[in-house]
């Protein structure tokens, strides 16, 4: 996504969020909103017991230690994870690969039925993440491209501006999405602020995708938010090697539909990539912290030098929305942009000189990462409008990781000077 957010204004009531798959997400977006199932049961793993009927307390894993007092980082590693939910009582939550379950006669189970309905190592993780995202319950080529061959409306609008936002709102509005920090231009949108205008403006419901922040820096549903969305592949895993998304909402009628839907269409993840994802929030506090120490001593450098002409860093009081970010978040992650004092040719030559930060796409994983945005992640967008946007030539995007920060910093420091030293030569 852009620094624009994501009105959607519909002829037919549909919607749903990110999923694994856009196949499988665009089948959702046609039925969501023409569904009306009632088959799925709710399942608040930190109040009430498991509504899954016949099965023994041994079955689902609950959390009888964890309440929503405890800090995140003991949420992050208990919440879900209790050791007496399996059998041979182990610390770590075993990887279950089966795709059935065994019935002490039909419709009696141990809460289990079908991989695709439910496994114990995903609710897990369910568990864990409703558990730090504050949940009861547990982009520009897709709106462009694909669903509006289902009949629906996009307006994109800058949701820095409230404004904005209500002129932009229609009586057929279902779904706002919104983006904050924004990719790759880190703009802030007020979430309590839009919340109030969406929910007062029509019934249609607010999603915040809030991957560049992680819950531990940012949680959207306590401000307002109806769903909050987190790529998982990013931060919360840690690691790169995990491709999953995250819906958290505290809404009933919106958990019925997604878990229906979820069901219906298999889009569900490994029990593998749930064990990983498992694994990786667990030392998601400590990591923040870290990309965010190493994000702002990287920043500030690169705001010194001679050959940077911008940085965009949320957490810099010269930031256009610095106080929106300083209320509603409580830190700042590794993720920054910056322009160089040029064009394409020394942002090229800058991003082909750097030896510590890894010239890829994504983000939030524990190595240095440096992209091109107008050439990589943003490339479906045409060009006119990427250069309306701020996104040109030489704007360079850093996903700053763990390693050392002078190593960063120097590797910054090199491949700048070694780019524009490359334009003297010429």
């Amino acid at each position: 996504m852009t620094s624009q957010s994501v009105v959607p204004s519909f002829r037919k009531r549909v919607i749903y969020g990110p999923s694994k798959s856009l196949c499988q997400l665009s089948r959702a977006l046609h039925q969501l909103y023409t569904s009306r199932s009632n088959s799925v049961h709710l399942y608040d793993p930190l109040n009430n017991p498991p509504c899954v009927s016949n099965y023994s307390d041994r079955s689902i894993p609950t959390v009888p230690t964890m309440s929503r007092s405890h800090g995140f980082a003991t949420l992050a590693m208990h919440a879900g994870q209790d050791a007496e939910q399996w059998r041979s009582c182990a610390v770590v939550p075993p990887i279950s690969l089966a795709t059935t379950f065994k019935q002490h006669a039909p419709g009696q189970h141990e809460g289990y039925e079908y991989s695709r309905s439910g496994n114990p190592t995903r609710k897990c993780l369910e568990e864990a993440v409703a558990a730090v995202d504050g949940a009861k319950y547990g982009t520009n080529r897709y709106f462009q491209q694909v669903v509006r061959n289902f009949g629906v409306e996009i307006s994109f609008v800058d949701c820095t501006n409230m404004e904005n936002v209500k002129a932009a709102m229609r009586p057929t509005t279902k779904l706002v999405w919104v983006e904050t920090p924004s990719n790759p231009m880190m703009e802030v949108t007020d979430i309590e602020a839009c919340a109030s205008v969406v929910h007062s403006a029509s019934t249609a419901f607010l999603v915040v995708d809030n991957t560049f922040m992680s819950p531990y820096f940012q949680r959207p549903l306590a401000l307002g938010a109806d769903v909050c969305m987190n790529s998982a592949t990013k931060y919360i895993n840690g690691h790169s090697d995990v491709v999953m998304g995250l819906l958290s909402t505290n809404r009933k009628d919106l958990y019925d539909r997604f878990k229906f839907l979820q069901n219906a269409l298999g889009c569900v993840p490994s029990p593998f990539d749930c064990f990983l994802c498992n694994r990786g929030l667990k030392t998601l506090p400590l990591r923040m912290k870290q990309h965010q120490a190493s994000g702002l001593a990287v920043a500030k450098f690169l705001t010194t030098h001679r050959y940077v002409q911008k940085v965009l860093h949320p957490a810099f009081e010269d930031h256009p929305q610095y106080e929106i970010s300083a209320r509603q978040t409580s830190g700042s992650s590794g993720m920054l942009s910056l322009y160089l004092k040029g064009g394409l040719e020394q942002a090229t030559a800058f991003l082909s000189n750097l030896k510590i930060f890894t010239l890829a796409e994504s983000l939030g994983g524990y190595e240095s990462l440096a992209e091109h945005p107008a050439i990589m992640t943003h490339a479906s967008i045409p060009e006119a409008e990427r250069v309306a946007l701020g996104i040109t030539g030489s704007l360079v995007r850093l996903s700053v990781g763990l390693e050392d920060e002078e190593d960063l910093i120097a590797d910054l420091d090199n491949a700048l000077n070694a780019a524009f030293s490359e334009k003297k030569d010429q």
